[in-house]
């Protein structure tokens, strides 16, 4: 996505100081439900649903590969890791709100594990890319999981080290995924309604996952 605001983006992150403003309430309604699961952007979800964040990229086709990972109860596409709060798609399209395009993932431990979501993760994107993902340039399109517990810290790390020589053995660089828990990253901001399942209600829409097509077999 780009192309669309090629002009501002920018492979410097801002300073917290040089942020854009933004807005202390949401600048924007967004939809209750999931367009494919039915189930709620934010809730409320079962009891034991865990909740992950995971940026690779352009969120259109991050989001539409993972509501189809069996076990995940909701996918919403945000904006997270950044400074201005309540950031609009055109502000973070500027590389001046600190973001990366996210999404949320809620899901039931019952069914798939946080490693499992977190090994689909690395294969679906080049990590090594640093704040790009293919003609995607920019600090938003900058690999990161940002996680709700030590637990899901700890295999993020894990896969990430033992990922990091396949990759390297196949002639990629190394990893720039980072690896923040969400209460140091800051808040998920949703991003606008026509963003939410986008490739659901624009099936023709343009927005390909970077897959390096090294299998992540960690812990396999």
């Amino acid at each position: 996505m780009g192309w669309l605001f090629g002009s501002a983006l920018t492979t410097t992150m801002v300073e917290p100081a040089q942020a854009l403003p933004g807005r202390p309430e949401p600048a924007y309604e967004v939809p209750e439900r999931h367009r494919v699961l039915g189930t709620p952007l934010a809730g409320p979800w079962p009891e034991g649903t865990a909740v992950l964040y995971l940026a690779m990229g352009c969120f259109w086709g991050a989001e539409k590969e993972l509501w189809q990972v069996p076990g995940v109860v909701t996918t919403a596409a945000g904006y997270m890791g950044g400074f201005t709060p309540n950031p609009t798609y055109e502000e973070v399209c500027t590389g001046r709100t600190g973001h990366t395009e996210t999404v949320l993932v809620a899901y039931d431990p019952s069914r798939v594990g946080a490693d499992g979501l977190l090994r689909h993760f690395f294969e679906l994107h080049d990590p090594t890319q640093g704040f790009r993902q293919g003609a995607d340039v920019g600090t938003q399109y900058r690999s990161a999981v940002f996680t709700t517990s030590d637990e899901q810290l700890e295999q993020a790390r894990s896969i990430r080290e033992a990922y990091a020589p396949q990759l390297a053995r196949a002639g990629y660089g190394e990893i720039t995924t980072e690896l923040v828990p969400a209460t140091q990253a800051g808040p998920f901001y949703y991003a606008e309604g026509y963003h939410q399942q986008y490739l659901d209600a624009n099936p023709n829409g343009y927005c390909p996952v970077h897959s390096t097509g090294v299998a992540c077999r960690v812990g396999a």
